[in-house]
């Protein structure tokens, strides 16, 4: 009788032990080992290590990654009627030997794929051993490194000669963790006669209805190399197998459809392959979110054959109905990145993703809701999952189809040159079919890139001269992916690094076409701002599209207390400078700040003046990126998260906090916006309309003193389309200041509106803030009512001080004397005091950082 496919799990028994290198004395005993999990996590949970997160506790277990460490578990097998049983490892972390009953049975070096060995004639009956040996990853990516020939990269251990994440070594935001294990499921997979190797899906849309088109491999049980000949006769069983009859079915379940599902369809399977064609009569359309709803459509394959009553493999996928294109037609400016979705334009408002966790077991399909809501909330609308980091999860990209967040993975390579020989080049090949294969069906995947800087670092970092003719990536960035993606995936759009120019190319000595990195052809990354120069000069770049730019802040006071235990606590302390990973990071922002806001010597004024400061560089650049659409049409911040708690240019911190720059973000990326902007010589106010809803009403621009009194004022009708945004030139009384240090300029339409001050902070007539505050007790927190008696710039509550859980619902506020604004404080527990609110650590402006 022909069995099913059943999948086991081993998640049970593990235990970890150091086998060799520098592992301090008892490390050699074993301990209790999760599966999945990491070796930090496993010595944390027995108690054997201090948190690597807590002060200088990374430099006290950086010999982890200089350790050869050894899994084992002992787990029992009873012989079944399955032609082939198979030891399938989701993911491991990262070079390893595996042994099952004294048998050597494979070997892994690469973390950013799966790895399935035929077991059967290796298993026995009773208790089986089974042992995973992790080399030392250090070890290994400088013997490889010795052996490909040292590359350029940014820092000074090889991991562009490991196939592992590439940030576990260390970033400018990163922590160093060096990990090894064990770090996603593994199991025993039994199958008869066939089972799904690969299966490929793809939902177009077609007028009302709309295509899918199912791609399915199998693989027969008599096709695997086994470790050893075979004792059981079982690969006459396979041979026999081979000539089982074969077919697959298609069903459909989603809205639209009758009965909410659309019978299957059963074809033959011809060799190893099968191509299932349905057509759907009446489909919705998937839109990102801002943009429309995210209908789902869960499409079921199984195969069938043998003499079962079940399935011998089943599978499904769920698939949105968009499509989805970059625009690159030439135009009189250069070359625009305009993402197309339904053919619609879509302005990019996105952001960078790093790992969530430096110890990336611990990240949860709850952690990523968590972090997607806060994503929406912030108004954005695309994710690009970083280079440096991990093809990211199954869970990642099931909850981007849910809530219309787009995704924009890169290839794992990262600011550096890679070598392109073996036995790299194989690795690569194969992570890149595994990875395009699992994702290319999902409807937020709308970009895959070849890499993160490596075509402008080739061109400007210097490499071309040390590299003396040496392979750097190119064959991966320009031949291997687009090939691979043609056969896999044509329908997913690739570019072939980030950033890049559209029409580039590689003629096999050199680029051809446009620099990389030339801000009138397609994405461009911006960093002399934060490397070199003033924020303002954001507003000297009208970029196509921004796929890199940020400016560093200190993480939430709760979290930076909680991580650093230094006394006193100083921007310059011990625990301040290891959790500070930026090059002359301290320098860098202290020379940003002084140019706005002098400096200030106590350590809570320091860390509001730099998070404050971190939040108007970002705001300033976005509004001025938004206000040039549709010239650009995108800006992606660096960015989102932290994976530890750190200074850094992350908008949510290490232990999942809100900066001030998560409200720039909000704020900037507003469905509906008005800014003041410098335009010809004077000043303009910009109107930007991103909802499907026209827009229409009256601008009113004035120019008004600190105390309030109002001494010049424009007004004009303005109707907006959707999506558009317009500019309305301002008058010389309105844009003209009597007096910089003490007027500004108020432009709305409505309850919208931007501001623009004639002087820095630091050059004004800003005087103290004095806000009257109000609290009231609301179901999920406390209703907060701000009222200035005087003009109080960038108002905001800092309440993790009051509740390191407390959450407010806006920050950045500005009030004209006499003027009102209410948020909610989401908490547990009683209502927040309004003595609480208002104590000076907690409501902060820019005002105090000027006013003496």
């Amino acid at each position: 009788m022909t069995t099913a496919l059943s999948f086991r799990p081993l998640d049970s028994g593990w235990t970890l032990r150091a086998e060799a290198g520098p592992a301090p004395a008892g490390f050699d005993a074993t301990v209790p080992a999760a599966v999945p999990g990491c070796v930090h996590t496993d010595l944390l949970a027995a108690g054997l290590v201090p948190d690597p997160f807590l002060d200088d506790n990374e430099s006290a277990l950086a010999w982890i990654g200089l350790v050869d460490w050894t899994y084992a578990t002992t787990f029992t097998w009873s012989r079944d009627a399955a032609d082939r049983t198979d030891l399938v490892f989701q993911g491991l972390d990262t070079v390893t030997t595996i042994s099952l009953n004294g048998h050597e049975i494979g070997a892994t070096a690469n973390q950013h794929r799966s790895y399935r060995f035929a077991v059967r004639d290796a298993l026995i009956e009773g208790d089986n051993d089974l042992v995973v040996r992790f080399r030392s990853p250090i070890k290994y990516a400088n013997e490889q490194s010795a052996a490909l020939g040292v590359r350029q990269r940014p820092y000074p251990l090889p991991y562009d000669a490991i196939r592992k994440s590439a940030c576990s070594f260390g970033w400018d935001w990163g922590i160093a963790t060096y990990t090894s294990g064990i770090v996603k499921p593994v199991g025993l997979e039994s199958w008869s006669v066939a089972r799904l190797a690969q299966t490929r899906v793809v939902a177009t849309p077609a007028g009302d209805g709309g295509v899918i088109e199912v791609e399915v491999e199998i693989e027969r049980a008599g096709a695997a190399t086994r470790p050893e000949a075979p004792r059981d006769g079982s690969a006459a069983r396979g041979g026999a197998a081979g000539t089982v009859p074969l077919s697959v079915s298609v069903a459909v379940n989603g809205p639209g459809l009758d009965d909410g599902s659309l019978p299957g369809t059963v074809v033959e399977v011809e060799g190893d392959r099968a191509h299932v064609r349905l057509e759907l009569p009446d489909v919705q359309r998937w839109w990102p979110a801002g943009y429309g709803e995210q209908p789902l459509y869960v499409v079921d394959v199984r195969l069938q054959g043998g003499d079962g009553p079940h399935p011998l493999d089943a599978t499904h996928r769920v698939v949105g109905f968009r499509n989805v294109r970059w625009d690159v037609t030439p135009d009189e400016s250069g070359t625009p990145f305009t993402l197309v979705v339904n053919d619609q334009p879509i302005f990019v408002k996105g952001v960078n993703w790093i790992p969530d966790d430096a110890l990336t077991v611990r990240v949860t399909r709850d952690r990523l809701r968590r972090r997607f809501d806060q994503a929406l909330d912030a108004n954005l609308n695309l994710i690009r999952v970083w280079g440096g980091g991990l093809y990211e999860s199954d869970d990642f990209y099931e909850l981007a189809d849910e809530l219309g967040l787009l995704v924009w993975q890169d290839f794992l390579f990262a600011c550096a040159a890679y070598a392109e020989e073996e036995p790299l080049r194989s690795e690569v090949e194969a992570e890149a079919r595994e990875n395009i294969v699992r994702l290319g069906h999902h409807a937020s995947l709308v970009l895959l890139t070849g890499n993160n800087e490596n075509l402008w670092g080739y061109e400007d970092w210097g490499w071309k001269q040390r590299l003396d003719g040496k392979t750097w990536g190119a064959h991966y960035y320009y031949e291997l992916f687009p090939e691979l993606i043609a056969e896999l995936a044509p329908h997913v759009p690739y570019a072939p690094g980030s950033p890049f120019s559209p029409g580039a190319g590689w003629d096999g000595e050199r680029q051809t076409g446009a620099h990389p990195n030339d801000e009138q052809h397609g994405s461009m990354h911006l960093w002399e701002q934060w490397n070199r120069l003033d924020w303002t000069t954001y507003r000297d770049h009208t970029p196509r599209f921004v796929a890199e730019f940020g400016w560093q802040g200190p993480p939430a006071w709760s979290t930076l207390v909680r991580s650093i235990s230094d006394d006193p606590l100083t921007p310059e302390s011990p625990g301040m400078i290891v959790h500070q990973k930026a090059m002359e990071g301290n320098t860098k922002l202290t020379g940003g700040l002084i140019p706005h806001f002098r400096m200030p010597e106590a350590m809570e004024d320091w860390h509001w003046a730099m998070q404050l400061n971190q939040a108007l560089a970002v705001r300033t650049a976005l509004e001025h990126f938004r206000s040039w659409a549709p010239h650009t049409q995108g800006a992606v911040v660096w960015q989102l998260n932290d994976c530890w708690p750190v200074t850094s240019w992350a908008a949510i911190d290490g232990d999942e906090r809100p900066k001030p720059l998560y409200y720039a973000l909000k704020n900037a990326f507003a469905p509906r916006a008005v800014t003041v902007q410098p335009r010809d010589g004077g000043l303009a106010a910009v109107l930007v309309n991103d909802t499907a809803e026209a827009w229409q009403g009256e601008l009113v621009a004035r120019r008004v003193g600190f105390a309030g009194d109002e001494l010049a004022v424009f007004t004009a009708p303005v109707s907006l389309a959707p999506r558009e945004t317009i500019t309305v030139p301002l008058p010389g009384d309105v844009v003209t200041a009597s007096d910089a240090a003490s007027e500004l300029v108020v432009a709305g339409v409505d309850e919208v509106r931007g501001f623009w001050f004639f002087a820095e902070p630091r050059d004004s007539a800003l005087g103290a803030a004095r806000v009257d505050v109000r609290a009231e007790r609301a179901a999920d927190g406390t209703l907060v009512t701000l009222t200035a008696a005087a003009l109080v710039r960038d108002l905001t509550l800092l309440v993790d001080k009051i509740d390191p859980d407390a959450v407010a619902s806006d920050a950045l506020v500005t009030l004209l004397p006499g003027e009102s604004t209410t948020l909610l404080v989401r908490h547990d527990g009683d209502g927040l005091a309004a003595s609480a609110l208002s104590d000076p650590r907690v409501l902060r402006t820019a005002n105090e950082l000027v006013a003496s």
